[in-house]
């Protein structure tokens, strides 16, 4: 079994898992707009460039994604990816990345369970919590 977050947005999904590609070093592996699906016919004109689906591997994890219509968009609430790293210098990468144009949460530090540790919501609406595994 693997349970994978499949992550909604308002028209900008696209622009958000190439970011996330480049911030985890991982590879979108399929992509389909509503214009390239079969149903293109009963998308609104300006859907035919949004997300349908996108798929993006990084290692052995697999985010999925999608821009919802705006009639079924619902910003995130309880709930946040979480990444987990070795090492802190790439869990402050990760997190400055991911902050970048969003909103800090809570700033990457040490805790008294992890050499760095960082919760934001980036600008694409994403929550997202950072944790280096190793000890403080």
């Amino acid at each position: 079994m693997k349970i994978s977050p499949y992550l909604l947005f308002e028209g900008q999904c696209e622009a958000a898992f190439t970011l996330y590609a480049q911030t985890l070093g991982g590879t979108i592996t399929f992509k389909q707009t509503h214009g390239e699906s079969p149903t293109a016919s009963q998308v609104a004109p300006e859907w035919q460039g949004k997300i349908m689906h996108i798929t993006l591997s990084a290692g052995d994890n697999v985010i999925m994604g999608s821009d919802a219509p705006p009639d079924h968009y619902q910003k995130p609430q309880g709930v946040q990816v979480s990444i987990g790293v070795n090492d802190a210098a790439e869990g402050e990468r990760i997190f400055k990345a991911l902050a970048d144009g969003g909103s800090v949460t809570l700033p990457f530090q040490k805790t008294f369970w992890s050499s760095g540790f960082g919760m934001l919501v980036d600008r694409f609406g994403t929550p997202w919590m950072v944790n280096t595994e190793s000890q403080p």
